[in-house]
């Protein structure tokens, strides 16, 4: 019975997930919008546009998955407290 109210507790929307939900989400927008990078200019040390924010695309979306990851961690540890100091009050 404790684990049917353990899944109504995950569909908890916080802020945090919102952060969360909306860094790993970026990446994919950004590279699915074409339309926004399919030029050549401006060039960064002879690399065309096109080129270069792909790959900056790569550090940008590893940046936020890293950020991602240390969020749910901390929603985590918050709920895990949450959830030790609720049981202790009953």
């Amino acid at each position: 019975m404790s684990d049917a109210s353990d899944v109504t507790k995950a569909a908890v929307v916080t802020p945090i997930r919102v952060a969360i939900a909306l860094c790993l989400i970026a990446p994919f927008v950004a590279m699915l919008w074409v339309g926004s990078y399919a030029k050549t200019g401006p060039v960064f040390i002879g690399i065309p546009f096109f080129y270069w924010y792909q790959m900056l695309w790569v550090l940008l979306s590893t940046a936020l998955t890293m950020t991602a990851y240390q969020l749910w961690q901390r929603d985590q540890r918050a709920r895990r407290t949450e959830s030790t100091s609720g049981g202790a009050q009953r």
